[in-house]
């Protein structure tokens, strides 16, 4: 498992959006996985899932992010 921030919001990631998100600049890469690492920590709901299921909670940190980015 990876241990720096964009390995590890990479591996939360669906296989489509690994790879679109993987093809991007490092530096769009590190700032999303901030954003990610923000969302983990702030959201009182992820830290429940968190305690159930740390996997989860990162995919659905990771989708959060990903459609705020959208959006």
């Amino acid at each position: 498992m990876p241990t720096d921030p964009v390995g590890r919001f990479l591996a939360a990631l669906d296989p489509d959006h690994r790879n679109a998100i993987g093809a991007k600049p490092r530096e769009e890469q590190e700032r999303l996985a901030a954003a990610w690492e923000r969302e983990l920590e702030a959201d009182d709901e992820l830290d429940t899932l968190d305690e159930l299921s740390p996997s989860a909670a990162e995919a659905e940190a990771a989708r959060r992010v990903l459609e705020r980015e959208a959006g």
